[in-house]
């Protein structure tokens, strides 16, 4: 089963996340801040991690920078998922190394569905959903 770490500081955000993520048959854990996401992405070596930007002490930026400085996590795929929904927020998360970015709007979860699927993460074909 694979394992996606959520990193959002809105508890219920996470919380319908990892509801969604699990019912696709997905192992998911969720941090509520930038360095719990950190510590836990070092200590459970997640497939992926769903990062949120805007976030209290460490944002989204700063914990996808660091993560991918780190030998032990800078293989593991990084999604942006956040309500930045700017040019800027988006080269930003791409040039630290985030393999998708995100905006959170109707298709956020299709789309993240999607990438998952892409990403080898979520292998249900579409009609066992």
């Amino acid at each position: 089963m694979a394992k996606v770490l959520v990193v959002e500081d809105s508890s219920i955000q996470a919380l319908a996340l990892q509801q969604m993520l699990e019912h696709h048959g997905l192992d998911v854990r969720h941090a509520l801040d930038g360095q719990s996401g950190i510590d836990m992405t070092r200590h459970w070596l997640p497939d992926v991690v769903v990062l949120d930007i805007k976030m209290p002490q460490v944002d989204g930026f700063e914990v996808c920078r660091r993560l991918q400085e780190d030998n032990r996590t800078s293989h593991i795929p990084i999604i942006m998922l956040t309500a930045h929904n700017d040019h800027l927020a988006l080269r930003q998360s791409i040039y630290l190394g985030a393999v998708e970015f995100i905006p959170k709007d109707d298709f956020a979860n299709a789309v993240l569905l999607e990438t998952l699927r892409q990403l080898h993460i979520l292998t249900k074909p579409r009609g066992e959903e």
